[in-house]
């Protein structure tokens, strides 16, 4: 992508009603740990670095790489140093570095081959007794166009994942399906792109005339927050995660 393109991504990261939802989602999840003071955080594809700019607000000490190196510019340009580029299968941090690892979206990119590359680094770049969040997209059957432009490799169910953090020797203390009340609507639009209804990525914003549906969505997606903040699962989503520790 050009740095424009990034520069884009990053204003919808800020106001769009599914990024700020998902955060809300994570901090849910994750907020025993970030509640802690000055953690170092690890962001593992930070992409346009939205991400390092929320937790590094919360007081936390953030960190971040990413393959592409216009996404590294644009994060050096908000001001944030501590990045690199380089890929999730080779981590350019020092081991047991880290309080926390985010891996928002980014394996699912990768060939599943990779993904045990990228999951041992990420283990071996976490302090003992540090915590991994992991998040990719649900169920291979919900495959379109949106993962053609995302350039997904692999669509991911609860159990591929928890295998995957557990073989490389993470103990999985939560783990969930997210993004479940809006799921039948986009089960449809999915099953409509197959037939050119609408194609490419679903990440856009909404047209003037529905601005309106902003808020609506977000709170319906918030609202799987607040099961999640009482330790509550869902069942089934568009989005997989997992919360797993690195023993001691």
């Amino acid at each position: 992508m050009r740095p424009e393109d990034f520069d884009f991504l990053y204003r919808m990261e800020e106001r769009y009603w599914w990024f700020r939802a998902m955060r809300e989602i994570t901090d849910a999840i994750a907020g025993r740990e970030l509640q802690r003071a000055s953690l170092k955080v690890l962001d593992a594809g930070c992409g346009t670095g939205y991400n390092l700019r929320h937790y590094s607000r919360a007081g936390h000490s953030v960190y971040g790489f990413d393959i592409a190196s216009e996404a590294v510019y644009g994060v050096c340009k908000r001001g944030f140093t501590r990045v690199a580029q380089a890929s999730v299968t080779e981590i350019p941090f020092r081991s047991e570095a880290f309080d926390i690892v985010f891996s928002f979206d980014v394996i699912c990119q990768l060939p599943k081959e990779a993904n045990d590359a990228a999951v041992r680094e990420m283990h071996r770049v976490l302090k003992p007794g540090g915590f991994i969040f992991v998040r990719a997209p649900a169920f291979e059957w919900l495959r379109s166009s949106h993962d053609a432009d995302l350039h997904t490799a692999h669509r991911f169910t609860l159990h591929e994942l928890q295998n995957q953090l557990m073989k490389a020797g993470f103990k999985v203390r939560r783990s969930t399906y997210a993004n479940t009340f809006l799921f039948p609507v986009v089960v449809v639009r999915r099953a409509l792109k197959r037939f050119g209804v609408g194609a490419g990525t679903d990440v856009k914003p909404l047209p003037r005339s529905l601005a309106w549906l902003d808020p609506i969505f977000r709170n319906v997606l918030s609202s799987e927050a607040a099961v999640f903040r009482r330790n509550g699962r869902l069942p089934f989503g568009l989005s997989v995660i997992c919360y797993a520790e690195k023993p001691i």
